[in-house]
């Protein structure tokens, strides 16, 4: 959502001493300030916030812009690679002051605060006055939010526990949303699913309000309940590139130095699909200076430090597409002709099938799979590029040197950056690819992992 805001003005005003936010999160670039929620304009801004540290701030303020409540987290929230829940319940009618106002995370409730400061009893927040607007992302120009938000829910008059928006999984024991919470909204509340691809900012409340969204919206099907993998941007060897998309473009680097990132999901089981897109290259394809691949996650995570010139001529679990033609693999190019594996450019797609069951790993370039290969050709390996290791946890990885050499990836969450990627799904029916997933193939996302072992 980086540069996007979903806001609303408020139109009919009053003084509460009650409400509730709850949100689902999912991080893309860290290390800024990132405004999730905010109630703008006038005087006094109440806002919910990651910090340029990754800590977490609420800052209410009241009518006279006196502040009306300050929770700053002493931990951080640097995971990239899965959801989170924070519930914010603010009721100031409550006689014990640590009872005021309370924020928990994924289900439980968060306690340890460098910064806590409570609402004096019965204060009203001016989170509903008409002279505010709320924002989902940022302010009206700056600290956008850079990632993914799902069921954002706003009670207004009404406050709630953690528990009225979430559950534990019996059976996995994991915290996940309810589809369908029993809660009142009050007049200025309201629910945004995200899921109406046609009016994302449908509010799904009962009022019925109407939000109005400044930049680009992009659905995606990744959510609480079936997370997809993206780019780690908290590898060392990605330490020099920055990141935009929620974590699925690999954009510039300063200075021009090889660069390595994994996905955030490793593998060892199953037969898996994405697909990359070329955004921009140096320029050249005399030399490769673009790799995709799939790599192994425990030597791309911890044995690479930045700017290190890998090229995995050391790395005997690590395959690679390579824009000047060929697949890298040991240092070595294993198919190295135009007519097997032909260079690709700018604005190419680029398909991989892995299978993890027999070993074997498929390259193909905008819907024609490289080598006359067949994914579904199971042992027989008909165009595979090798036999690969049976031994190693893989995740999918790119490795660009320049800074002008930038790629989109899609896991199944629907988009090349901007661009949507189509409606090509898995044989389960999830994700959303350009191309046709090969039979017996899935998209890498926990409902498929949990079927089939990844």
């Amino acid at each position: 959502m980086a540069s996007t805001s979903i806001t609303r003005a408020i139109s009919s005003t009053s003084t509460i001493n009650k409400f509730t936010l709850s949100m689902w999160v999912k991080r893309g670039s860290l290390g800024s300030y990132q405004r999730m929620f905010c109630s703008d304009g006038g005087t006094g801004d109440t806002y919910f916030r990651f910090q340029n540290n990754d800590a977490i701030e609420w800052s209410g303020h009241a009518s006279d812009a006196t502040a009306a409540g300050l929770l700053t987290t002493s931990r951080v929230f640097r995971d990239i690679s899965a959801w989170y829940h924070f519930v914010i319940k603010f009721d100031s009618t409550q006689v014990t002051s640590s009872d005021r106002l309370k924020f928990w995370v994924n289900g439980v409730l968060e306690t340890a605060f460098s910064a806590e400061t409570m609402p004096n009893q019965d204060v009203t927040d001016n989170i509903v006055s008409t002279s505010k607007t709320h924002r989902i992302s940022g302010t009206s120009s700056a600290q956008y939010f850079d990632g993914s938000i799902a069921h954002c829910h706003f009670t207004q008059g009404y406050a709630y526990d953690a528990s009225e928006f979430g559950e534990f999984d019996s059976t996995s024991g994991i915290w996940k949303p309810k589809a369908s919470p029993s809660v009142t909204y009050g007049t200025n509340g309201f629910f945004l699913k995200f899921e109406d691809s046609s009016n994302l900012d449908l509010d799904s409340s009962g009022n019925s309000l109407t939000f109005t969204t400044s930049g680009t919206l992009t659905q995606n099907v990744d959510t609480p309940n079936n997370n997809f993998p993206t780019f780690n941007s908290l590898v060392p060897s990605g330490a020099a590139l920055s990141f935009g998309n929620g974590n699925l473009y690999n954009g510039d680097q300063s200075p021009n130095n090889w660069q390595s990132v994994p996905a955030t999901i490793g593998l060892q089981n199953g037969k898996w699909y994405w697909e990359l897109k070329d955004e921009e290259d140096w320029g050249s394809t005399s030399d490769s200076t673009r790799r995709y691949g799939i790599a192994s996650l425990d030597s791309i995570s911890v044995g690479r430090g930045d700017a290190e010139d890998v090229r995995y001529s050391d790395n005997t679990y690590a395959y690679a597409y390579m824009n000047a033609s060929g697949v890298r693999y040991n240092g070595g190019t294993i198919s190295g002709t135009t007519s097997t594996h032909p260079t690709f450019q700018k604005d190419d797609f680029i398909m991989v099938a892995m299978d993890l069951d027999n070993n074997k790993l498929y390259f193909g370039k905008n819907g024609t799979w490289n080598d006359s290969g067949d994914p579904t050709s199971g042992s027989t390996g008909t165009g595979s590029v090798a036999d690969i290791s049976s031994t190693a946890t893989y995740a999918p990885y790119v490795e660009t040197k320049y800074g002008s050499d930038n790629v989109s990836i899609n896991f199944g969450q629907g988009y090349f950056r901007t661009t949507s990627a189509g409606t090509n799904t898995d044989g389960n029916g999830y994700g959303k690819f350009k191309y046709t997933v090969p039979t017996g193939y899935y998209s890498i996302c926990t409902k498929n992992i949990k079927l089939y072992g990844g």
